[in-house]
């Protein structure tokens, strides 16, 4: 199993999010840590190193380290905000 680390924007964002949507948001990163290979809702992102998730209305964007196993949240925001 990948550990997850979330940087201080995606955390803040999650946290001024409704309980439910975040619970939802946590739930689908937990099963990415699971295998993160096997995820539906998961493209690479095109001129960016990463991924991105999608959940609902919510984008995740988040990188992949191999040699450590971590699966690194960089960013969680709407769709029409997370690319900017």
């Amino acid at each position: 199993m990948w550990s997850l680390e979330f940087s201080h924007e995606a955390v803040k964002a999650l946290m001024r999010m409704s309980h439910p949507e975040a619970r939802r948001i946590r739930r689908r990163l937990d099963d990415l840590a699971r295998d993160p290979w096997a995820a539906p809702n998961v493209k690479k992102l095109t001129g960016h190193p990463g991924f991105r998730l999608r959940v609902g209305d919510w984008r995740v964007v988040y990188l992949l380290s191999k040699e450590r196993l971590i699966v690194q949240v960089i960013r969680v925001a709407q769709r029409g905000e997370v690319y900017r």
